[in-house]
């Protein structure tokens, strides 16, 4: 580690060009199709270049993508949290910095994956070059591996500065262990601290069909798709095509996003994807009370969050089903633990899961009755039909709820004679300070009040009958299923979908400039029925997901900048 550049001096000077990775590509696809996707799309500027620290999640892809899922199971890596922006980590990654007292931690994951990378079990399957001894340095094996493994890591191929340093790295470290691979594994875990890896930062190019207009370099567009689809870094087929020019061209393209997308890696985006949106972080942080809720363990925690992602998977990619019918589905995953929120006897299969259909007598149907939503947005003791409102709003719907005021005394709003959360809620109608946002939440999160804080289905609350009937939006029901089917045809349901998933994929906000092509998404997606795939594909084969404009920094200048 001692010859890599200090972190402060290396994190604002990286980016490069070209590369030469072999590949084929041996695909035939509709040419035709992936031409149309662009006819008559609106028209954008797009955003300047820009960088943004990966994901855990996209850390870890890139590991078992790169050494196997071995390695990266075997990886303790913890990132410091990033601050949510728009509803999404993803967008917030864009101003995450990586501070000496975060960074400590990758450094220790850096290591340990470098060295289980290089050890006496795998080094003969990751190392193509056998060392002339293994005591001393050799520099050209060395080279051969890490101009290999360096272009995977930095999702282009190393500059010479860079594969001469690394290489002397490398050596200095063989001499003071006596082992070469030691010293191997000395330079990979300096490129798995480095800022080349840790962040996806976007190169530019002239534009040759644009005049004074800039665009994306090959291997940028290339890491913007897989990130994209695939919630990783390009492989070996979509850098080669980098190479060549083909993503370019929009049959290029469209052989790449097709190869992909029909990939079952895609699976690993999409949960990516959800798990950001639906902030199923906060299963990390979440407790009950064990007294009041002692079927819902720390096992029942991750396997309600896990639950939520099986039925979003099946669902979209499995069955290709409508993104509307999520919220009133009644297929869906369980566990042994699970079972005991639900009151069903699980035998599972060997992985502990099994898939389950709700009866149409069954009070469950869709996401916002699975265990998963509705203890996340509960109290430890108790259900909160406040928080249950405000997270289908804001998460759901992309609505914003404000903050109560700073000096509201929640005191006085807790009726010791009120039995049910209806009574205790109707003081907040009474109060003008809190009516009015209230009114959002409130009335959708007293229809899920015959589910407990740990999503166990209750009639009564205190020995008084439960009254769960509602309405959102003016769309009126007697029950938790029939605001499943409310949101379900709520309008605000799949914009808020196109809106998120098009932030989540560039990276950003959506620019002004981009309204209009929003709206194009969000008819596209309705003429096609509401398919997630097909968004997907439409979206990763747009001009517009890829449309770039030059920011302050000078991309030909950053492109021969060294590590």
């Amino acid at each position: 580690m001692s010859g890599i550049p200090k972190w402060s001096a290396a994190i604002g000077s990286w980016r490069a060009l070209s590369l030469s990775i072999a590949g084929a590509i041996s695909l035939i696809v509709f040419a035709v199709s992936f031409v149309s996707f662009g006819r008559g799309e609106p028209v954008t500027r797009g955003a300047p270049e820009q960088m943004r620290l990966l994901s855990q999640s996209q850390y870890l892809q890139i590991i078992e993508d790169i050494f196997g899922e071995d390695i990266a199971r075997s990886a303790t890596v913890r990132f410091a949290p990033v601050k949510r922006t728009d509803g999404l980590v993803a967008v917030g990654a864009a101003t995450a910095v990586v501070t000496p007292g975060s960074l400590e931690p990758l450094e220790y994951s850096a290591r340990q994956i470098a060295n289980n990378v290089l050890n006496e079990e795998h080094r003969a399957f990751f190392v193509p070059c056998a060392p002339a001894a293994v005591n001393v340095r050799d520099d050209v094996c060395a080279r051969e591996y890490l101009s290999k493994v360096g272009g995977l890591l930095y999702r282009r191929p190393l500059t010479p500065a860079e594969l001469k340093l690394l290489v002397e790295i490398a050596g200095r470290s063989v001499g003071t262990a006596g082992d070469f691979y030691f010293g191997l594994a000395s330079s990979v875990s300096g490129m798995l601290v480095s800022p080349q890896f840790l962040y996806i930062q976007e190169n530019l190019e002239h534009d040759p069909d644009r005049a004074d207009s800039w665009r994306l370099d090959g291997y940028s567009k290339a890491s913007r798709l897989s990130f994209f689809l695939w919630n990783s870094a390009p492989d070996n087929m979509l850098l080669h095509a980098a190479e060549s020019g083909d993503l370019h061209s929009p049959a290029g393209l469209g052989q790449q996003v097709e190869r992909m997308i029909t990939s079952h890696r895609v699976e690993s985006s999409l949960r990516a994807f959800f798990d950001d949106m639906l902030i199923l972080e906060s299963f990390d942080t979440m407790a009950k009370d064990p007294v009041i809720y002692p079927a819902f363990t720390l096992k029942v925690v991750s396997d309600a969050r896990e639950q939520s992602l099986r039925i979003i998977v099946d669902h979209l990619l499995s069955r290709d089903g409508d993104y509307r019918d999520l919220f009133v589905t009644r297929r869906t995953f369980l566990s042994r633990g699970l079972g005991m929120i639900y009151q069903l006897p699980v035998q599972g299969d060997s992985d502990g899961w099994t898939a389950y259909e709700f009866p149409e007598a069954s009070p469950r149907a869709g996401l916002l009755m699975q265990a998963g939503f509705l203890s996340q947005y509960s109290h430890p003791g108790r259900s909160s039909p406040t928080k249950r409102g405000r997270g289908l709003r804001e998460t759901i719907l992309c609505q914003v709820v404000p903050d109560p005021p700073g000096n509201v005394d929640i005191a006085t709003f807790e009726d010791a004679s009120a039995k049910t959360a209806r009574d205790r809620l109707s003081v907040h109608s009474t109060d003008p300070t809190c009516a009015g946002c209230h009114r959002l939440t409130d009335r959708i999160g007293i229809a899920l009040e015959n589910f407990d804080g740990a999503g166990q289905f209750r009639l009564t609350e205190n020995g008084e009958r439960i009254d769960p009937h509602s309405e959102l939006d003016g769309i009126e029901f007697a029950d938790a299923n029939g605001l499943g089917q409310a949101v379900r045809d709520n309008p605000a349901l799949t914009s808020c979908l196109v809106d998120r998933l098009y932030s989540y994929a560039v990276g950003r906000r959506i620019e002004r400039n981009e309204v209009k092509w929003v709206a194009y998404l969000e008819d596209r997606f309705a003429k096609g029925g509401y398919r997630i795939r097909d968004l997907l594909r439409i979206i990763a084969n747009s001009e517009a997901f890829y449309r770039t404009t030059r920011g302050d920094s000078d991309p030909q200048l950053l492109a021969t900048t060294n590590l």
